[in-house]
C-alpha cells in the first residue's frame, strides 16, 4: 500500500512558498543524500518553476559517497541548477551556501539587490539543524519528530543575505511507490502514517541486493545475500533479543531495530537508491498514475450522466 502524509500546516506551507517565492532569487532545496531523488519534492519543483535552484544533499556523511557522486552529477547537469554535498562536520556551510548562491544569481549582492534566499526540504532533513548552524544561534526548533518547524522564518546571513526558512513539507500525493518507504525509513513521514514491519521489509530488500556486508557486520549474520527480506528481519529480531512468548520474534520490535540502525547510519553509509533506479520508479509512478487517473475521469463522468448534469453520449452520432 502507498505511503501518504501532507497534514495540514504542509497545505499552509506550500501557500506560503507560493506567496514568497516572486521576492526570492535563489532556491535551496536540502535533499537527504541517502535518498536525492525521493526527497526532491516535486510541488516544490512546480511552485518555484524558473528560479535558480540549489541542491543540497546533506547528511552525505552518512550515504555512500560513490552513489553521492552520481546524484552531484545528475543535479549538476540540470539547467539554472547547482548541487553541492553538506554534512555536519563541515567547517564553513554559509561560504559553500552562499558562493553557490552568488554563482545562480550573480547580479545580487549588495545593500541595493541583497540576496535572497528561500531554504525548503523534506521534514527532519536537517534543515533547522544547518539553520542553526548557519545562524551561529539556535534560530529554529530541532527534533527527531517529523514537521517540528511551524512557521516561516527570516535569518540574515550578512547585510546584504537573507534567508527565509520553512517548515519541512511533502507533496499531497505520493506517486512513487517506493520513495514513500525510502522517505519513512528515512524519518520524513510521521509514524503514525505508515507501518514499520512493511516499512523495514522494504528496506531489508534493497539492502540484501546492494549492502549484504554491511549488513552481516552489524547484525553478526551469514549469508544475508541469500536471504529474503522476512527471514533476515527474524534473523536480526533472534540476534537482537526481540523475542516475545513461545521464543517467536517480535517483527514490529525487529522492524523497529532496522530503521533505527538505517537512521543512525549503524550499517555504514547507505543509500537506497541511484539516479537510474529513481528515473525507473518515477515513469513507472506516472504510468500507474495516469492509469488512475483514466479510471477516475471514468468514473466521474458516469456520475454526472447519472444524476443528469451532463447528456448521455449518443452512441449513433460516432458513425
Amino acid at each position: 500500500m502507498a505511503i501518504q502524509w501532507f497534514p495540514g500546516h504542509m497545505h499552509l506551507t506550500k501557500k506560503a512558498i507560493g506567496d514568497r517565492i516572486k521576492n526570492i532569487d535563489v532556491v535551496i532545496e536540502l535533499l537527504d543524500a541517502r535518498l536525492p531523488g525521493s526527497s526532491a519534492n516535486p510541488m516544490l519543483a512546480e511552485l518555484t518553476a524558473g528560479k535558480p535552484a540549489l541542491k543540497v544533499l546533506n547528511k552525505q556523511d552518512l550515504a555512500d559517497p560513490a552513489r553521492t557522486e552520481q546524484w552531484l552529477a545528475h543535479y549538476n547537469q540540470l539547467p539554472d541548477t547547482k548541487a553541492i554535498g553538506l554534512d555536519a562536520s563541515m567547517s564553513a556551510p554559509a561560504k559553500a551556501l552562499a558562493q553557490a548562491c552568488f554563482a545562480l544569481a550573480p547580479n545580487r549582492g549588495g545593500m541595493v539587490k541583497p540576496m535572497r534566499v528561500l531554504i525548503c526540504g523534506i521534514p527532519n532533513v536537517g534543515k533547522s539543524t544547518l539553520i542553526n548552524t548557519l545562524a551561529g544561534k539556535r534560530a529554529a526548533k530541532t527534533g527527531d519528530e517529523a514537521g517540528i518547524t511551524k512557521l516561516e522564518q527570516r535569518i540574515s546571513m550578512a547585510d546584504d543575505f537573507y534567508l527565509y526558512d520553512t517548515p519541512g513539507v511533502l507533496w499531497p500525493r505520493i506517486i512513487v511507490a517506493k520513495s514513500g518507504y525510502n522517505l519513512a525509513a528515512s524519518g520524513a513521514i510521521g509514524r503514525n502514517a505508515f507501518n514499520e514491519e512493511e516499512v523495514a521489509l522494504e528496506l531489508l530488500n534493497y539492502l540484501i541486493a546492494h549492502y549484504p556486508a554491511q549488513v552481516e557486520a552489524r547484525f553478526k549474520l551469514e549469508g544475508v545475500a541469500q536471504m529474503t527480506d522476512e527471514d533476515l528481519l527474524e534473523a536480526i529480531g533472534r540476534k537482537r533479543g526481540a523475542l516475545q512468548g513461545g521464543k517467536r520474534v517480535n517483527l514490529q520490535k525487529a522492524a523497529e531495530i532496522v530503521i533505527y540502525d538505517f537512521r543512525a547510519a549503524a550499517m555504514g553509509r547507505i543509500t537506497l537508491e541511484t539516479p537510474a533506479e529513481f528515473v525507473t520508479w518515477l515513469a513507472e509512478g506516472q504510468k500507474i498514475d495516469a492509469e488512475r487517473q483514466v479510471k477516475k475521469d471514468a468514473i466521474e463522468l458516469d456520475r454526472k450522466i447519472r444524476f443528469k448534469k451532463i447528456p448521455r453520449p449518443d452512441s449513433r452520432s460516432a458513425s
